[in-house]
Order: C-alpha cells, then structure tokens, then sequence
C-alpha cells in the first residue's frame, strides 16, 4: 500500500494551486500535460481536499514545481491507514 499525505485542513488546494502557478499550467487537466499520470476526476478530487494525495505524487510535483517538500509541514500516513479505519467504523 501506498503512503498517503494529511496536510492541514485547506492546505491541500493551496498546494495544488501553488504548483499549476509555479509551472505555469492553466489547469488541472493540464497537469497530465508535464508527466502526471493521475486522471482529472482524481485530481478534481485532490483538488477539493476529497482524497489525501499518495507520498509519490507529492514528490513528483514537488519536483517538477521547485517546492522544498520539507517545507510543506505535512503529515506522512501509513499505506492502509484508511482500511483500518474502516474497519474500525463499520465494526458495531
């Protein structure tokens, strides 16, 4: 399983933003344009803080937009962290 990123609440959107302006892209769509392989609906999610993104894309996009990812202040989730909340929650 993949490991996820929480960043604080709202903080998510202004990253997503920050990136589309740093490398100059229009929009989400256009994203796919510099080597992301996310589709748009899963961005559009990303977008509205729906799902935490993965460690890799974060990095990726860290990457190709200049951002110090250690200057982000986020918080790095196990892979399956979500399935066993879950389970916890449906468990009664």
């Amino acid at each position: 399983m993949e490991q996820r990123v929480k960043f604080r609440k709202g903080e998510q959107r202004k990253f997503i933003k920050l990136v589309l302006d740093k490398i100059l892209a229009p929009s989400l769509r256009s994203l796919r344009n510099f080597g992301i392989d996310v589709s748009y609906s899963t961005l559009k999610n990303y977008y509205q803080e729906k799902n935490l993104m993965s460690l890799g894309l974060v990095r990726d996009l860290c990457g190709l937009s200049g951002i110090r990812f250690d200057s982000l202040g986020v918080e790095i989730l196990g892979g399956g962290w979500g399935q066993v909340k879950g389970g916890k929650k449906s468990k009664r």
